[in-house]
């Protein structure tokens, strides 16, 4: 007699039954991350090339998709990691962060560089944007700096209670 026969209380869906639904909307999100980053990159090959001036404009605009397609494909590696370890990676998502923050602070560098004739009030709106995204990506390096240590940590404490 298994254990869930013992149980008092009834089943209604088996474990494998949601493990298997689980694979499956894994693989498929896996694939639709997938898709959506190669559409991402042809449209932004395609509007690196169409924007004019190309330089700067369509250059900042080409950074600022590819480390678009970036997040996209760190979340890809997000998805597979948790199909393949079966748990969320902090690391991976800490980086997200770095990205998309570092993305903002190009964004609103490059529009205070480009844009013209911008009332005190936007400029000082964008310095105070520009300060705030990098606050947080120092805290989110930081972060990662920490789990790092933190998953080292016990194995070296386990190394010096057993005396070597």
């Amino acid at each position: 007699m298994t254990e869930e026969s013992n149980s008092p209380h009834k089943v209604l869906v088996p474990g494998r039954w949601v493990e298997r639904i689980e694979e499956v909307f894994h693989i498929v999100l896996g694939a639709c991350l997938l898709v959506i980053a190669v559409v991402a990159l042809y449209f932004s090959i395609v509007r690196a090339f169409e924007t004019t001036p190309f330089f700067p404009t369509g250059m900042i605009q080409a950074i600022n998709d590819i480390l678009f397609i970036i997040i996209i494909l760190e979340i890809l590696r997000t998805v597979v990691a948790r199909y393949t370890d079966g748990v969320f990676q902090l690391q991976n998502f800490l980086i997200i962060g770095v990205i998309a923050a570092v993305r903002h602070i190009l964004t609103v560098g490059a529009s205070m560089t480009l844009a013209s004739g911008k009332s005190q009030s936007e400029f000082d709106r964008a310095v105070v944007e520009l300060g705030v995204s990098a606050g947080i990506v120092v805290a989110l390096v930081f972060a990662i700096f920490l789990s790092k240590a933190s998953s080292s940590f016990p194995a070296k404490s386990a190394r010096r209670s057993n005396g070597s």
